[in-house]
Parts: C-alpha cells; sequence; structure tokens
C-alpha cells in the first residue's frame, strides 16, 4: 500500500501520453486502417540489424538502403499526388511515411530478386516501395519485377503511375488462384494479404512449388500468428521476426517475418 502513490503516477503518467497520442490522431489522420507512421530511432536501429542479419550483408549498407528511400523525393511526390488525386483521399493521410516497409526496400536491394510476389496491395504504398528498390536494382544491372496480386479491383492506385508501374504486374483475383497461375520462379514472397491463419499458411503451401532455390519468404502478419515459423520449420529454413516500434502513434506496430 505504501508504494501504490507511485506506481499510480507512472501508471497515470503512461495512460496520459497514450490517451494524449490516441486523440491527436483523431483529430489529424484520415486513416481507417493499413496505419502509416514512422519508426523510432531504435526500431530503425533494430530492423537495419535484421535486414543485415537475414540478408547477409553489412549493417551500414542496410542503412545506405534507408537513406536512400527516406531521400527518394520523387517517389514522395508521386506519392503525395496520388493521393490527393485519389476518390479514397479522404480515407488517407498526405504524408509520406514508410514505417518497417524500409525493410522491405532494403531487402529487394540486398538480394536483387529477379521475381518479387506480394500477395495484399490495397492502396499500393509497399508496392511503391518494393517498386523503387526494383527500380534501383535494374539501374545498376539486376532487373526484376514484382506480381501484386488482390482481390480488389481499386487496389493499387499508388502503383500505377510510371516508372513504378514499369516493374509491377498488378494481378486481381483470388490469392490462391494467382499464386498457382504464376509463371516464372519466386525469389521473394511475401504474404500481407488476409491475416487469418489459415489463409496465411495456404498462401505459403501455394508459393512453395513456385520458389527459386535460395527464395526468402516474407510475413507481415507475424505479429499475429506463429504460421511462417512454423512453416520454416517443416521446409527446412531459419526463421526470425522483427517487430516495430511507431513512433508517436497510438498502434503498437506490426513487423516482419523472415524464413530463409
Amino acid at each position: 500500500m505504501a508504494a501504490f502513490p507511485k506506481r499510480l503516477r507512472r501508471v497515470a503518467r503512461h495512460d496520459a501520453q497514450v490517451i494524449g497520442t490516441s486523440v491527436r490522431w483523431l483529430f489529424t489522420s484520415r486513416e481507417h486502417h493499413n496505419y502509416t507512421y514512422e519508426l523510432t530511432k531504435l526500431s530503425r536501429e533494430h530492423l537495419a540489424w535484421f535486414v543485415s542479419i537475414t540478408c547477409a550483408v553489412p549493417v551500414a549498407t542496410v542503412r545506405g538502403y534507408f537513406a536512400e528511400i527516406d531521400g527518394d523525393a520523387a517517389l514522395r511526390g508521386h506519392i503525395t499526388a496520388a493521393t490527393t488525386a485519389s476518390a479514397r483521399r479522404g480515407l488517407a493521410d498526405k504524408q509520406v511515411r514508410y514505417a518497417r516497409r524500409i525493410g522491405w526496400y532494403a531487402i529487394v536491394r540486398a538480394k536483387r530478386p529477379a521475381h518479387v510476389v506480394e500477395t495484399g496491395v490495397d492502396k499500393g504504398l509497399g508496392t511503391c516501395v518494393l517498386a523503387a528498390a526494383l527500380l534501383r536494382n535494374t539501374a545498376e544491372g539486376a532487373p526484376g519485377r514484382c506480381s501484386s496480386l488482390d482481390i480488389n479491383p481499386d487496389a493499387g492506385y499508388l502503383a500505377r503511375g510510371a516508372p513504378w508501374c514499369d516493374v509491377v504486374d498488378l494481378i486481381i483475383g483470388d490469392s490462391i488462384a494467382s499464386i498457382g497461375a504464376l509463371d516464372r520462379k519466386v525469389d521473394i514472397f511475401l504474404h500481407d494479404s488476409d491475416h487469418s491463419a489459415a489463409h496465411e499458411r495456404r498462401e505459403f503451401e501455394a508459393a512453395e512449388a513456385k520458389l527459386s532455390p535460395a527464395a526468402i519468404l516474407l510475413t507481415d502478419n507475424v505479429t499475429a500468428t506463429n504460421v511462417l515459423a512454423e512453416h520454416a520449420e517443416r521446409t527446412g529454413r531459419r526463421f526470425l521476426a522483427y517487430r516495430e516500434t511507431p513512433a508517436g502513434h497510438w498502434f503498437p506496430g506490426d513487423g516482419i517475418g523472415l524464413a530463409w
């Protein structure tokens, strides 16, 4: 009982900060799902080490990839303009914030895949990030393309502008059927669609027959399920998970699971 007032003050300070952040977001953000935010400095550094270890590249190189996407003014300008012009502009923020997607960018830059497949596109922010990495790789002599799968015909409006659309094939339809119809080997497979464990498992099982020998598997669902870790164990792969920490946002963040 003697410690109760001190404990109460600590809880109250924490709760006041969370409530303040939540109230600011309610009145300043238009987003209703797929929230965007920056990462804390520490979370960015942990992400750099996560990519360094899983992709076997120096951490300084990964930090350089982060700096590339941060400094890509053309991409930021395009996303802002496409958001403003979209019929869905009332449900999206104009400020460009990539969060863990800078990790996707760095992974593509490090692995230089010929074919990336992502399931789940929504607005196309992640697609643009993947495309930007592929365009950089192409300029350095390692061309690649991205097959982006979504069941919603309106998905991917951010990724329809050049030059990003030049390396993206937007495929509308059921993801399992679309994976089965792929006619090229897959070097990076990213699950970011229906986040139920059953569907995630079906996607990884469907993707197995399409993977190149050194392919890596990613999931955006790692904070909710253990599906990719279990799949990695069954198929003799290694697995690591990263959980992001948003800066100045009420949302606790998502993460990246990677099997290789």
